[in-house]
Protein backbone atom coordinates (compact mmCIF):
# COMPACT_ATOMS: atom_id res chain seq x y z
CA UNK A 1 0.00 0.00 0.00
CA UNK A 2 2.57 2.77 0.72
CA UNK A 3 4.35 1.84 -2.39
CA UNK A 4 1.51 2.59 -4.50
CA UNK A 5 2.08 5.81 -2.86
CA UNK A 6 5.39 6.46 -4.82
CA UNK A 7 3.56 5.25 -8.36
CA UNK A 8 5.95 2.95 -8.88
CA UNK A 9 4.01 -0.05 -10.08
CA UNK A 10 7.31 -2.47 -9.40
CA UNK A 11 6.01 -2.33 -5.62
CA UNK A 12 2.21 -3.59 -5.82
CA UNK A 13 2.99 -6.95 -4.73
CA UNK A 14 0.34 -7.62 -1.38
CA UNK A 15 2.88 -7.38 2.02
CA UNK A 16 5.85 -5.42 0.44
CA UNK A 17 4.75 -3.18 3.81
CA UNK A 18 2.97 -3.44 6.70
CA UNK A 19 -0.06 -1.62 6.37
CA UNK A 20 -1.57 0.75 9.43
CA UNK A 21 -4.02 -1.38 12.02
CA UNK A 22 -6.89 -2.33 10.32
CA UNK A 23 -10.03 -0.09 11.69
CA UNK A 24 -12.31 -1.30 14.12
CA UNK A 25 -15.32 -0.43 15.20
CA UNK A 26 -15.33 1.75 18.38
CA UNK A 27 -11.87 2.60 17.26
CA UNK A 28 -9.95 5.40 19.38
CA UNK A 29 -9.39 8.79 18.19
CA UNK A 30 -6.40 9.62 17.14
CA UNK A 31 -4.42 11.90 20.22
CA UNK A 32 -4.79 15.83 20.05
CA UNK A 33 -1.09 17.16 20.79
CA UNK A 34 -0.08 21.48 20.48
CA UNK A 35 -0.22 23.25 17.85
CA UNK A 36 3.39 24.52 18.54
CA UNK A 37 4.44 28.43 17.95
CA UNK A 38 4.50 28.15 14.32
CA UNK A 39 0.87 28.12 12.46
CA UNK A 40 -0.21 30.28 10.41
CA UNK A 41 -3.40 30.51 9.29
CA UNK A 42 -4.86 30.69 5.26
CA UNK A 43 -2.40 28.25 3.90
CA UNK A 44 -2.73 27.49 0.28
CA UNK A 45 -4.69 24.43 -1.13
CA UNK A 46 -1.95 22.15 -2.31
CA UNK A 47 -1.08 18.13 -2.04
CA UNK A 48 2.63 19.39 -2.91
CA UNK A 49 4.40 20.99 -0.29
CA UNK A 50 7.66 20.51 -2.48
CA UNK A 51 8.85 23.82 -4.58
CA UNK A 52 11.64 25.15 -5.89
CA UNK A 53 14.75 25.10 -3.56
CA UNK A 54 13.25 23.04 -1.09
CA UNK A 55 16.01 20.38 -0.17
CA UNK A 56 15.99 17.15 1.62
CA UNK A 57 14.72 13.85 1.09
CA UNK A 58 11.14 13.19 -0.39
CA UNK A 59 8.22 11.47 1.44
CA UNK A 60 4.82 10.96 0.11
CA UNK A 61 2.04 10.94 3.38
CA UNK A 62 -1.22 8.84 2.29
CA UNK A 63 -4.12 8.16 4.83
CA UNK A 64 -7.83 8.53 5.34
CA UNK A 65 -9.74 10.16 8.10
CA UNK A 66 -12.21 8.13 9.42
CA UNK A 67 -14.89 7.92 11.78
CA UNK A 68 -14.79 6.35 15.26
CA UNK A 69 -17.32 4.07 13.74
CA UNK A 70 -14.83 3.30 11.14
CA UNK A 71 -16.63 5.23 8.29
CA UNK A 72 -14.71 7.54 5.57
CA UNK A 73 -15.10 11.32 6.46
CA UNK A 74 -15.27 12.71 3.05
CA UNK A 75 -14.03 16.45 2.42
CA UNK A 76 -11.92 16.44 6.03
CA UNK A 77 -10.04 19.62 5.79
CA UNK A 78 -6.20 18.56 6.54
CA UNK A 79 -3.60 21.55 7.17
CA UNK A 80 -0.06 20.47 7.18
CA UNK A 81 3.31 22.52 8.49
CA UNK A 82 6.79 21.32 9.12
CA UNK A 83 10.52 22.31 9.61
CA UNK A 84 12.65 22.36 6.44
CA UNK A 85 15.55 19.68 6.14
CA UNK A 86 17.55 22.06 8.66
CA UNK A 87 14.77 22.29 11.03
CA UNK A 88 13.49 25.81 10.50
CA UNK A 89 10.35 26.67 10.05
CA UNK A 90 8.90 29.37 7.52
CA UNK A 91 7.39 32.27 9.51
CA UNK A 92 7.21 34.66 7.11
CA UNK A 93 5.65 32.64 3.85
CA UNK A 94 4.16 29.47 3.19
CA UNK A 95 6.94 26.82 2.22
CA UNK A 96 6.00 23.96 3.47
CA UNK A 97 2.68 24.50 4.64
CA UNK A 98 0.06 23.93 2.83
CA UNK A 99 -3.79 22.32 2.84
CA UNK A 100 -6.32 19.79 1.01
CA UNK A 101 -9.66 18.03 1.33
CA UNK A 102 -9.96 14.33 1.58
CA UNK A 103 -11.73 12.49 -1.22
CA UNK A 104 -15.16 10.60 -1.36
CA UNK A 105 -13.40 7.67 0.27
CA UNK A 106 -11.64 9.70 3.28
CA UNK A 107 -8.06 10.11 1.16
CA UNK A 108 -5.60 12.09 1.47
CA UNK A 109 -2.07 12.06 -0.18
CA UNK A 110 0.75 14.83 0.75
CA UNK A 111 3.86 15.37 -0.97
CA UNK A 112 7.37 16.96 0.72
CA UNK A 113 10.19 16.26 2.69
CA UNK A 114 11.41 15.01 6.04
CA UNK A 115 11.38 17.35 8.26
CA UNK A 116 15.05 18.25 9.97
CA UNK A 117 15.68 18.35 13.28
CA UNK A 118 15.62 21.20 15.81
CA UNK A 119 16.52 21.75 19.54
CA UNK A 120 14.21 19.90 21.51
CA UNK A 121 12.48 18.50 19.38
CA UNK A 122 12.34 14.92 16.71
CA UNK A 123 11.07 14.77 13.06
CA UNK A 124 7.15 15.37 13.36
CA UNK A 125 4.62 16.96 10.75
CA UNK A 126 1.85 19.74 12.45
CA UNK A 127 -1.24 18.82 10.99
CA UNK A 128 -4.80 20.09 11.73
CA UNK A 129 -7.98 17.64 10.29
CA UNK A 130 -11.23 18.72 10.75
CA UNK A 131 -14.75 17.29 9.37
CA UNK A 132 -16.95 19.10 7.69
CA UNK A 133 -18.88 21.71 10.61
CA UNK A 134 -17.16 19.62 13.06
CA UNK A 135 -14.19 20.32 15.66
CA UNK A 136 -10.73 20.65 15.22
CA UNK A 137 -8.30 18.18 15.71
CA UNK A 138 -4.69 19.39 15.83
CA UNK A 139 -1.68 16.83 16.21
CA UNK A 140 1.61 15.93 15.42
CA UNK A 141 2.83 12.84 13.72
CA UNK A 142 6.28 11.25 14.31
CA UNK A 143 8.76 8.92 12.67
CA UNK A 144 9.51 5.47 14.06
CA UNK A 145 13.07 4.76 15.10
CA UNK A 146 14.39 7.93 15.87
CA UNK A 147 16.83 8.57 18.63
CA UNK A 148 15.35 11.70 19.61
CA UNK A 149 11.75 10.21 19.85
CA UNK A 150 12.65 8.99 23.57
CA UNK A 151 13.78 12.58 24.88
CA UNK A 152 10.99 14.75 22.65
CA UNK A 153 8.32 15.59 25.61
CA UNK A 154 5.59 15.96 23.53
CA UNK A 155 6.32 12.37 22.03
CA UNK A 156 3.61 9.99 21.63
CA UNK A 157 3.77 6.14 19.84
CA UNK A 158 0.38 6.28 19.37
CA UNK A 159 1.12 8.95 16.62
CA UNK A 160 3.80 7.20 14.65
CA UNK A 161 3.29 6.99 10.84
CA UNK A 162 4.08 3.59 9.10
CA UNK A 163 7.49 4.32 6.76
CA UNK A 164 8.72 2.40 3.73
CA UNK A 165 12.51 3.93 2.92
CA UNK A 166 13.31 3.95 -0.53
CA UNK A 167 16.56 5.48 -0.40
CA UNK A 168 16.03 8.67 -1.98
CA UNK A 169 12.31 8.84 -1.62
CA UNK A 170 10.26 7.47 1.37
CA UNK A 171 6.30 6.61 1.87
CA UNK A 172 4.47 7.52 4.76
CA UNK A 173 0.80 6.13 6.06
CA UNK A 174 -1.24 7.69 8.64
CA UNK A 175 -4.85 6.95 9.30
CA UNK A 176 -6.33 9.69 11.08
CA UNK A 177 -9.63 8.91 13.52
CA UNK A 178 -11.81 12.04 14.87
CA UNK A 179 -14.88 11.78 17.21
CA UNK A 180 -18.36 13.03 15.90
CA UNK A 181 -20.96 14.60 17.94
CA UNK A 182 -23.29 11.84 17.39
CA UNK A 183 -26.55 14.24 16.52
CA UNK A 184 -24.33 14.65 13.57
CA UNK A 185 -24.06 13.10 10.35
CA UNK A 186 -20.69 11.47 9.08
Amino acid sequence: MLLLALGNGSYRRAGAVPATPACMDDDQPTPQQTAGPFFLLHSPQRASLLEPGINGTKIVLIGRVLSTECRAVPGALLDFWQANDTGEYDLEGFRLRGHQFADSEGRYRLQTIVPGLYPGRTRHFHVTVQSPNGPILTTQLYFPAEQRNARDFLFDRRLLMTIADHGEQKAARFDFVLTFDKRRST
